[in-house]
């Protein structure tokens, strides 16, 4: 098999259908199924198309021998938004399909999504009490937006994810993303989880321990060096490579969002283009698994 956008498309297409193709639908079906419209979405993210008119031109242009109908830019918007529940599945069976869905050495880390620049638009957004005011260590600077949660193998897999308000605190987010998916948690044994210190709290890591979790982190000042300390730099660096993915290749940062339900599925389009691009890297067996150089042009 070849690693270009065509390949992984038809790939991901045939993934999809076989896991709804037989699910019923009431009334007539639509033009464009559930799995096209899906594949058309991760195409988009792929081929780096922020603005979605833009994106069904050039898919008229070049891609109506693959989705033979395309609708026009309010279908589209109004079908994908509808789909959010949809791509949060495929995401997680992709990963499970994988060969890394097993591996229980998680990480988890949060990231910046901006969903506006100015005092106006902070004002008037339809996101006004779901984002807030952040301030990003990393860069340095306050941002007004929401905050990514990404819980993910170290070669990048999602396994969970969440946008939060940023003044909600890192650990009750987290731990919220675990009690929602308790049953993954059950299933499995030795889970070890790798954060920054923005996770340190000594009743956060009882309570993760109780799930059978183990939470390595660095020391915090005044404190003692905690155990396998001195590995965390490398492995740190992965979450930020996994992050620096989702906003320099798939352009996090430039989702367009302006609704709530807006900006929660252009991230899953992007975090289901990056899971995409893994699961077919690892299928094909690509060395570098989350490469996505061939799929974006």
């Amino acid at each position: 098999m070849t690693t270009d956008p065509d390949t992984l498309v038809t790939a991901l297409y045939v993934k999809i259908d076989d896991k709804i193709g037989g699910m019923r639908r009431l009334g007539r079906p639509p033009l464009l199924s559930d799995s096209e419209l899906v594949c058309l979405a991760v195409a988009q993210a792929l081929l780096g198309h922020h603005s979605e008119a833009r994106w069904l031109r050039f898919a008229h242009a070049h891609l109506t021998g693959m989705f033979p109908y395309l609708p026009r830019r309010p279908g589209y918007n109004k079908r994908l938004r509808a789909a959010l529940p949809l791509i949060k599945q495929i995401i997680r069976d992709l990963a499970h399909d994988s060969d890394f869905w097993f591996d229980n050495h998680w990480i988890v880390d949060s990231t910046p999504v901006p969903c506006g620049m100015s005092r106006p638009t902070v004002q008037r957004s339809e996101l006004a009490g779901w984002a807030g005011y952040g301030y990003c260590a990393s860069h340095s600077r306050f941002f007004w937006g929401l905050r990514l949660y990404l819980v993910c193998t170290p070669i990048g897999m999602p396994i969970l994810w969440a946008l939060a308000n940023p003044k909600i605190g890192e650990r009750e987010v987290l731990a919220a993303m675990l009690e929602v998916d308790a049953n993954l948690i059950a299933e499995r044994e030795g889970i070890l989880l790798i954060s920054d210190k923005g996770f340190a709290s000594k009743p956060f890591e009882r309570a993760l321990a109780e799930q059978g979790i183990e939470l390595l982190r660095p020391s915090r000042r005044k404190e003692k060096a905690r155990y396998g300390e001195p590995m965390l730099k490398k492995v740190r660096q992965l979450i930020e490579s996994v992050n620096d993915t989702l906003k320099s290749q798939l352009d996090l940062e430039q989702h367009g969002g302006r609704t709530f339900e807006g900006v929660a599925v252009r991230v899953a389009q992007r975090i289901l283009a990056m899971a995409a691009a893994i699961w077919h890297n690892n299928k094909i067996g690509v060395p570098i698994t989350r490469s996505l150089i061939a799929y974006d042009h």
